[in-house]
């Protein structure tokens, strides 16, 4: 039977001899708030304590209260404000802690929202598809923010805090007005998609709590600059692939693994750097980059996938003797390219890696033995002369259809001045030379002045001497 409590408040009163009622009891409860916006809400009671089960109201503003007759309202459950079109704003009571998957989705009228800091899960799907909330502050109290909470909400900004400590999946996925956005130092990770397709996102700082940015989780993004924290260790496929307005990246040292795709057709990027741990660039990791016309290769890098640079703008190009293998096409048609020098360490190099580079292409350079290779490697680069160093080996006159020569040192840059006579002596890096000197070419009698180590490809000579002699010749040669 119905018992009254209060005046104008209801509730249901269960009564049989020896029996209980269970323990978790839904209630329509009408206890401390007015009887118009009582009907409102249907709730759960279990263990002291409420969660807000329904909604059967106009819309407009709401407020969720803190208590009803004393008993703490804790959390709101899935799907309680699902489709609601007519909410407006929400005000959250302070003892919430939960807020339910999809309790707000497609609320397309809420506009602002504030968690408050009591508030510690937020369910999937929570604020999802809300297309008119511009504004939403995440209390201190959150720890992680699940899989589509804010998928293709209208947010303009928003600060993450510290006490998160994970970002879920497609969590900011299409919030295409999102131009602000502040990661918390406790978030480690950051899922795949979270942030896909955010096309007012300009610049991104990834702390240095970060250990994994998901595969997808800035693609298609406004991205012009990115800062990636020293904790990263993994960047997932994609990453920050189709983002046209990206100028330049830097992967760190700490980053060992960098997936496929990581930086696809980002079209504005010019210049590339890649951090000493990263072992393996993969397939497609910058193709179609037609701006790239700089990047360094870190020493850890030991494969170069299929097409990882394919199509980009690179003018010329060093591969440290790291790399035992370059994929198929990994280079091909990249038409600015003029000279290349590949490590010692590479012994296998893929169909066409190099093919259709065109006819600027006029020497590669090669520190090791001859790698597997068959005659597509070089493919239309009708002007290009493979150089090898003296005493390796497998070389002969042509190589993969392109006629060999050896590479010796050369002199640049001669010039003479009160105090002395130098140059410039350009070689494989890590080559050691040796100047020899003589005063008559006919009867040369040569004489050795010094040994220079090259680092980064280049020593420079200088004879103090030079002034003693009515004449002075030089020869270079390898000790």
């Amino acid at each position: 039977m119905m018992k009254s409590l209060l005046p104008g408040t209801w509730v249901l009163w269960l009564k049989k001899m020896n029996i209980r009622p269970p323990g978790l009891l839904l209630l329509l409860l009408l206890l401390a708030v007015p009887a118009t916006a009582e009907a409102q809400f249907a709730y759960a009671f279990t263990n002291g304590t409420i969660t807000i089960t329904g909604y059967s109201g106009p819309g407009g503003a709401v407020a969720i209260p803190s208590e009803v007759n004393g008993v703490p309202v804790v959390g709101i459950g899935n799907g309680v404000f699902t489709g609601c079109t007519s909410l407006t704003s929400v005000t959250l009571g302070t003892n919430l802690t939960s807020i339910g998957n999809g309790a707000f989705g497609g609320c397309t009228s809420l506009t602002n929202v504030s968690i408050p800091d009591s508030v510690t899960s937020l369910g999937e799907v929570a604020f999802d598809n809300c297309t008119s909330l511009t504004t939403v502050t995440v209390g201190a109290g959150v720890t992680s923010i699940g899989d589509q909470t804010f998928s293709g909400c209208g947010l303009t900004s928003v600060i993450i805090p510290d006490s998160v400590t994970n970002i879920g999946y497609e969590a900011f996925y299409n919030c295409s007005r999102l131009d602000s956005v502040t990661i918390g130092n406790g978030v480690t990770s950051i899922a795949d998609s979270a942030f896909w397709s955010c096309g007012s996102l300009a610049s991104i700082t990834i702390p240095n709590s970060v250990t994994s940015i998901g595969g997808g989780a800035f693609n298609s993004c406004g991205l012009k600059s990115i800062t990636i924290g020293t904790g990263v260790t993994n960047i997932g496929v994609g990453a920050f692939s189709g983002c046209p307005k990206l100028t330049e990246a830097t992967v760190p040292n700490n980053v060992t693994s960098m997936g496929d795709y990581a930086f696809c057709q980002d079209y504005s990027l010019a210049s590339v750097t890649i951090g000493n741990g990263v072992a393996s660039i993969g397939d497609l990791a910058f193709c179609e980059d037609y701006s790239l016309a700089s990047v360094t290769i870190g020493n850890s890098v030991t494969s170069i996938g299929f097409q990882a640079f394919c199509g980009t703008s690179l003018t010329s190009l060093t591969i440290p003797s790291s790399v035992t293998s370059i994929g198929a096409q990994g280079f091909g048609g990249c038409t600015s390219l003029t000279n290349i020098t590949i490590g010692a360490g590479v012994t296998s190099i893929g169909d066409s890696a190099f093919g259709n580079c065109d006819n600027l292409l006029t020497g590669v350079y090669f520190q090791g033995d001859a790698p597997n290779a068959d005659s597509s490697v070089f493919n239309n680069d009708n002007y290009a002369t493979v150089y090898y160093l003296p005493g390796t080996t497998g070389w002969g006159p042509f190589f993969a259809d392109r006629p060999t020569a050896p590479w010796n040192p050369q002199a640049a840059g001669l010039g003479a001045w009160t105090n002395h006579f130098g140059f410039t002596i350009n070689w494989a890096s890590g080559m050691s030379v040796a100047v020899d000197a003589c005063t008559n070419l006919a009867n040369p009698t040569w004489i050795p002045l010094a040994t220079n180590t090259l680092s980064s490809g280049t020593a420079y000579f200088s004879d103090p001497q030079w002034s003693s002699y009515p004449a002075r010749f030089y020869r270079l040669r390898w000790p």
